[in-house]
Formats: structure tokens, sequence, C-alpha cells
């Protein structure tokens, strides 16, 4: 990997700790308030040179389409040292593993993690979420496609039965079960989709409305995952 820069570093650091908080990486825009930055355009420019320097993957037309590479090896390490930290790293995704069941189309009506909508099971390494989940669910369609959330990748969800605003929910209303960010009002509740193409779901009646679970991370290209 080479060498970033102080800016690079900072920018690097600032995606970490978004996802780290909210499970998910920040916006353009939100990088450019973040950093006093004049536009996110400025931020573009400093993510395609995380990009080409190998510490980032951008996803094109995904305003939060950036997902973080891990590097393998220590960029100023001996190769004995490189071998150990392969070592220690295997050894601790070994004896962290989290099994999670795999949800896939969840039938109406029914618990979501009955067993009939149980696809499989996953092994994955906790820490790579902003908190513990309890299951992954096969995404449907692209309405939260501008989050970074594309069909067919695998969403780690924590179950709960309330978030705050502007989180990433698994809810139900009546029969249905959607991945949408939640905004609460008084007397009524928006769940709001993250492409221009779709429109929010006003949710007047609480008993027609209930929250399933919280959004803690992303497995990217799911559809591989059979």
């Amino acid at each position: 990997m080479r060498e970033l820069t102080s800016r690079q570093q900072e920018i690097l650091e600032l995606i970490k700790q978004h996802i780290q908080t909210t499970g998910f990486p920040p916006t353009r825009a939100e990088i450019a308030n973040q950093l006093g930055f004049k536009s996110a355009n400025a931020a573009e420019e400093h993510l395609k040179a995380l990009a080409r320097k190998g510490v980032i993957e951008l996803t094109s037309g995904a305003s939060r389409g950036i997902r973080l590479t891990p590097s393998l090896t220590p960029s100023n390490a001996s190769s004995a040292a490189a071998g150990s930290s392969m070592i220690e790293r295997i050894t601790h995704v070994i004896s962290n593993t989290l099994s999670l069941p795999l949800i896939g189309r969840v039938a109406a009506g029914s618990p979501i993690l009955a067993q009939e909508h149980i696809d499989s099971k996953f092994d994955v390494d906790p820490t790579f979420f902003s908190d513990t989940p309890d299951y992954l669910l096969r995404v449907r369609g692209l309405s939260m496609r501008d989050a970074g959330i594309l069909d067919g990748d695998l969403l780690a969800v924590k179950k709960a039965v309330d978030a705050r605003n502007g989180q990433i929910v698994i809810a139900r209303i009546g029969d249905e079960v959607t991945a949408k960010r939640l905004r609460k009002h008084s007397g009524y509740v928006e769940l709001l989709p993250e492409n221009p193409d779709f429109q929010p779901i006003i949710v007047t009646n609480p008993n027609e409305f209930s929250i399933e679970g919280i959004a803690v991370g992303l497995i990217r290209g799911g559809k591989n995952f059979n």
C-alpha cells in the first residue's frame, strides 16, 4: 500500500469512525462538512486518491458507496513480522467467529427469524460491524442504493424494538418487511429510501408498524453467497 498524506489519513480515519458509529460510510457532503471543504467535489478527489492507493473501494452512483479495503500486510514490517501478524489475524478470526443466520424472503405476517426464512448460516468476524448483529438479511431491490446498500448485499442486523432518528432500520408495515432510514414525527413515522426513484413510506397507524432491528453493517456482493 502506498503511503498516505496526512489529509488522506485524516479522511480515512473519519470514514472508519463513521462506519463504527453508524454502521455505514459517510457521504461526500458529510466528509466535506466535517473537514471544512468548500464542496463535496473536494472530498470526492481525496476519495479517488485513497481508492488509487488501494485503501478503499468506491461504488459508482452511490452517495455512501465507500468500502474499506483491509490490508493484510503491514507497510513497515519485516516479512517475519508480517507472517506473525497474519497468524495472529487468522487466530483472532477463528476464535471470535460469529455464526449468523441468513434470512432470504420473509413470508407475510410471520416472525423474521422463523426457521422457514433461514436460507443458511455464515461465520463472520463480529469486529467487522459497528455492533454485534443477530442475523443477515439479503437485500432485495435498489431503494437504499445511495446508502451503498445494493441488490443482493447482505445487511447485518441487530434485533431492536426502537431506534433513533436517522438510523437504518428493518421495519414491519402490516405484513411487509423493509429496510429504510427512520424519521419519527409527532403522530406518524416516515421510512425514507436512499434513492430518488422511490417514495417515502408514511405510517400513521402505530398498530401497523414495528421495528424488527437496526442495520449495523454490510457484506458487499452477497449474491455470491449461496
